[in-house]
C-alpha cells in the first residue's frame, strides 16, 4: 500500500498542474450537471415496517381527503379579559379562519366554533389547518403566508399563536460551518507556523465538500435523494477534509526537516500518512454506510452521501495534496527542528513520558473519568422533540403553552386510531359496513381508560372496511404515560375479536415507533460498523490487541459523550449556561448519530497516532520508545484536529434548535473524550503495559492478514533490504546507538 501511495504522490507532485486541472474541471462539472439537475424531491420521512407508517399508508388509501401526511399547523387564539364566543371576538376569529383557507396549498381549515374547540372556560379556542403537500413540499411562500396571517390576527385583546409543523421555520444558514473554519484557520495558523501551508488543508476541505455536495445535488432526481441530504456530508466532509490534509501536509513538512528532496519528501508523506489516509477514510465509510441497517431511507440517503464526500477527501489528499505542494514549492518549508526545542517544552513528548513511566495510574484515572461521565447513560430515554423543546420564544412552544392550559396537555398530540373489520388490510371490501360497530366498540374500550381524555366519533371510508377516530390523551406527547398509551392500544387483545385489526398512528405514535426502532438497531449497527473496522485495523495494525484497544476506548468515548448529553439535556445540568430551556428526553436518533459520526473520527485519531507508533518501533526503537515517539510526532497534530472538530461541532449550541444543540454538544463532548482521554491517555498506557505483545500477531493469523505496510518499512528499504539510514552508516531511524531493533 504504502509503495502504491508513495508512486502516486511522486506522480502528482510531477504532473502537478495536469492534477490540480483534473481536480478543477471535476469541479466545473459537478456544477453544470447541478445546475441543469431537477429539483430534489422532498425528503423521505417515511418509517418501513411500523405500525405507524402502516397506519398512514392505509389513511393516505381510504382517506385521501384527510391528507394523512400532509403539513398541518394549529393557530390557537386566547382572549384576555373575556371569552371567545363574544361576538366581536367571534368575528375576528372566523376572518381569520377565512383568511389561512385562502391559500392555495391549504386542504382544509377547522372552525373551531363548529368542531367545538373551545376551551372549558371560553378562553382559549383552535382551528386546525391541514395542508395539500408535506412539511417538506410545502412553499415558503405559504409558511410565510400563515406566519403573517397570525400576527395580524393579534391584538392587544386577543392573543394568537401557532404551532404545527408547517410553521417550521426555514433551515438556518451556514454559520456554523463558518465558524468552524474560522476556528480551523486560527489552528492550523498555530500548529504549521505558516498561512499557506494552513490554507491548504482549507482550500482543499471546501473544494471536496464542493464536489460532494453538487454530485449530490446532481443525482438527487435520479437517485432520489432529499433536499437535506447533503446537511451530514458537508459536517463530515470538512471534519475529514481538514484533517487528511493536515496530516498530509505535516507529514511532508517533517521529511523536509530530515533532508529530503521535495519530490521524495511528497512521495514518502503520501506512502506513510496517505496510507493512514486511506484506512481511516475506510473506517468512516464503513461507519456511515452503515447507517442502512436502521432500515430508516433518510438516514440511508444521508449515510452514502457522506460516504460518497469522504471518498472524494481521501482522494483529494493523496493525489491534489500533492500536487499543490509541488505548486508551492519553497514557499512551504520544512517544520521546525525538534531538536532545538529544550525537551522540558515539549508538551507532548513530556506528557507521554509521564504516561509511559505511570500507565497504571494513567489507565485507572482516565477510565475513572471517563466511567463517572458515563453513568448517566444508563438513564437514557429517547424520543423525538416537539413544540415543546423548542424555546418560550417562539410561536410554536407558546401555542402549545396555551393549548395545555386551556385544553389539557394530551391535546397536543392526538393519537389516530385505524379500526378495520373482517381482517381486510387493504379496505377492499363489498360495502360491508362491519368496520363502524367494531370503531364504535372500540371506541368505548378506549373511553373507558384512565390514561385518555377524549374520544371524538368514528368516521367511517367510503367503502366501509375501515374507521378512523382520534383519541386524546390524559398526558403530554412526550410523556412516558402517552407512550404506555400507545403500546396499550397495539395490544391484540384490545381489538376484542380476529376479526378488527386496530392501527395506532399519529405524531406521538409515530415518534414513538421512531425512537423503537432506532433503539431496536443500535446493537445491530454497532457489532456492524466495530467488527468490520475490528477486521481492517487487524490489517492496518499486524495486532489484535490494538484493534481491541481502539473498540474499547471508542465505545468508552460514546458512552461519555452519551452520559454528557442526558446530564444536560435530560437532567438540566448547566441547562442555564447552554440555553437549555426544556429538559427532556433525548432525540431518538442521537445515539446511532454518535455511534457513526464518533467512530469515524475516533478510528482516524487512532489510525494517525498509532501507526506513527508502529512505524517507530518497526524501524528498530523500543516499545515504551515508539509510544514517545508517536507522540512526538502526531501527538500535536492529533490535538490540533481535535480541536478543530470540537470547534465545529461547539458551533452549533448557538442554534435555537434543541435537537441541533443536542448533536452539537454530543459530538464535541465525545471527541473531546476520545482525542484527549481516550487517544493521549489511555492508548499509550495500554500500548506500555502490553509491551511488544501489542504488535504481534498469532502465528496462523499473520500468514493469512496481507502485509499492507501502512508505516512505509517498505520505503525506507533499498534492494537488499538495507534502510537508507543504514546505507549512509547511520543506525535505524530514531534509534539509539548501539540498539538492536526489536530491544
Amino acid at each position: 500500500m504504502a509503495t502504491f501511495l508513495s508512486r502516486l504522490g511522486r506522480f502528482s507532485f510531477r504532473r502537478r498542474r495536469l492534477v490540480a486541472l483534473l481536480w478543477v474541471v471535476l469541479l466545473v462539472g459537478a456544477g453544470v450537471l447541478a445546475g441543469r439537475a431537477a429539483a430534489a424531491p422532498p425528503n423521505d420521512f417515511s418509517m418501513p415496517g411500523t405500525e405507524a407508517q402502516q397506519a398512514y399508508d392505509l389513511l393516505e388509501k381510504d382517506f385521501p381527503e384527510l391528507n394523512a401526511d400532509g403539513a398541518s399547523a394549529r393557530v390557537v387564539f386566547r382572549t384576555e379579559g373575556g371569552k371567545v364566543t363574544d361576538p366581536e371576538t367571534r368575528g375576528a376569529i372566523g376572518e381569520t379562519v377565512r383568511a389561512l383557507g385562502a391559500d392555495p396549498q391549504v386542504a382544509r381549515v377547522t372552525d373551531p366554533f363548529t368542531t367545538r374547540s373551545v376551551s372549558p372556560d371560553g378562553t382559549t379556542a383552535y382551528a386546525q389547518v391541514s395542508y395539500e403537500v408535506s412539511s417538506s413540499e410545502l412553499a415558503e411562500e405559504s409558511r410565510a403566508a400563515l406566519r403573517e396571517t397570525v400576527e395580524q390576527a393579534a391584538s392587544r385583546e386577543l392573543t394568537v399563536e401557532a404551532g404545527g409543523n408547517a410553521v417550521d421555520a426555514k433551515a438556518a444558514g451556514h454559520s456554523s460551518e463558518a465558524v468552524g473554519l474560522a476556528v480551523a484557520a486560527v489552528v492550523l495558523v498555530l500548529t504549521f507556523g505558516s498561512l499557506l501551508a494552513a490554507g491548504l488543508p482549507l482550500l482543499t476541505a471546501v473544494l471536496g465538500v464542493g464536489i460532494g455536495a453538487l454530485t449530490i445535488r446532481a443525482l438527487a432526481g435520479p437517485l432520489g435523494l432529499g433536499s437535506t441530504t447533503t446537511g451530514l456530508a458537508v459536517m463530515i466532509g470538512l471534519a475529514v477534509g481538514i484533517d487528511y490534509a493536515l496530516f498530509v501536509v505535516s507529514r511532508y513538512r517533517a521529511e523536509l526537516a530530515r533532508d529530503r528532496g521535495r519530490e521524495d519528501a511528497a512521495a514518502h508523506a503520501v506512502g506513510t500518512a496517505g496510507s493512514a489516509v486511506v484506512f481511516a477514510g475506510l473506517t468512516v465509510v464503513i461507519a456511515l454506510a452503515g447507517l442502512a441497517v436502521v432500515g430508516i431511507p433518510l438516514l440511508t440517503q444521508m449515510g452514502l452521501a457522506a460516504a460518497g464526500t469522504v471518498v472524494v477527501a481521501v482522494l483529494i489528499a493523496v493525489t491534489l495534496i500533492p500536487a499543490l505542494l509541488g505548486l508551492c514549492g519553497r514557499r512551504i518549508g520544512p517544520a521546525r527542528p525538534r531538536r532545538k526545542i529544550p525537551r522540558r517544552q515539549a508538551m507532548g513528548v513530556r506528557w507521554a513520558r509521564f504516561v509511559v513511566r505511570r500507565p497504571v495510574a494513567a489507565l485507572l484515572a482516565g477510565a475513572a473519568l471517563l466511567g463517572v461521565v458515563a453513568l448517566p447513560a444508563a438513564s437514557l430515554e429517547m424520543g423525538l422533540p416537539g413544540d415543546d423543546s423548542k424555546p418560550v420564544s417562539t410561536t410554536q412552544r407558546r401555542a402549545y403553552d396555551m393549548i395545555a392550559e386551556g385544553f389539557g396537555p394530551g391535546h397536543n398530540g392526538p393519537l389516530t386510531v385505524v379500526v378495520q373489520a373482517d381482517g381486510d388490510t387493504d379496505g377492499d371490501t363489498d360495502g360491508d359496513t362491519g368496520a363502524e360497530p367494531a370503531a364504535r366498540r372500540v371506541a368505548r374500550q378506549i373511553d373507558g381508560r384512565e390514561d385518555v381524555a377524549a374520544v371524538g366519533q368514528p368516521r367511517l371510508s367510503a367503502s366501509g372496511g375501515t374507521a378512523v377516530l382520534s383519541v386524546v390523551p390524559a398526558a403530554s406527547p412526550s410523556s412516558t404515560e402517552t407512550a404506555g398509551l400507545v403500546h396499550a392500544l397495539r395490544e391484540p387483545a384490545f381489538a376484542a375479536d380476529s376479526d378488527t385489526q386496530v392501527l395506532v398512528t399519529g405524531t406521538t405514535a409515530m415518534n414513538a415507533d421512531v425512537s423503537q426502532k432506532l433503539s431496536d438497531a443500535l446493537i445491530p449497527y454497532l457489532g456492524l460498523v466495530v467488527g468490520l473496522a475490528f477486521v481492517l485495523l487487524i490489517a492496518v495494525f499486524r495486532s489484535l490487541l490494538v484493534p481491541l484497544k481502539a473498540a474499547l476506548g471508542f465505545l468508552w468515548s460514546v458512552l461519555a459523550g452519551l452520559g454528557a448529553v442526558v446530564a444536560v439535556f435530560q437532567w438540566g445540568w448547566l441547562g442555564s449556561v447552554l440555553g437549555v430551556t426544556e429538559p427532556g428526553p433525548i432525540v431518538s436518533v442521537m445515539p446511532v448519530f454518535m455511534v457513526g459520526v464518533v467512530f469515524g473520527l475516533a478510528m482516524d485519531y487512532e489510525v494517525f497516532l498509532v501507526t506513527r507508533m508502529r512505524e517507530a518501533y518497526v524501524h528498530g526503537q523500543s516499545p515504551k520508545d515508539s509510544v514517545i515517539s508517536g507522540f512526538e510526532h502526531s501527538g500535536r497534530v492529533v490535538a490540533a484536529a481535535a480541536v478543530i472538530m470540537i470547534s465545529v461541532f461547539a458551533a452549533f449550541l448557538g442554534s435555537e434548535e434543541q435537537i441541533l444543540k443536542t448533536i452539537g454538544f454530543g459530538l464535541a463532548a465525545a471527541v473531546l473524550f476520545d482525542a484527549f482521554v481516550v487517544r493521549m491517555t489511555l492508548v499509550p498506557a495500554v500500548l506500555a503495559l502490553l509491551g511488544r505483545s501489542a504488535w504481534s500477531l498469532p502465528r496462523w493469523l499473520d500468514r493469512l492478514v496481507p502485509d499492507l505496510d501502512v508505516e512505509g518499512e517498505r520505503l525506507e528499504r533499498g534492494p537488499r533490504g538495507v534502510t537508507a539510514e543504514e546505507k549512509n552508516g547511520a543506525d535505524p531511524v530514531g534509534a539509539p546507538a548501539g540498539h538492536v531493533p526489536g530491544n
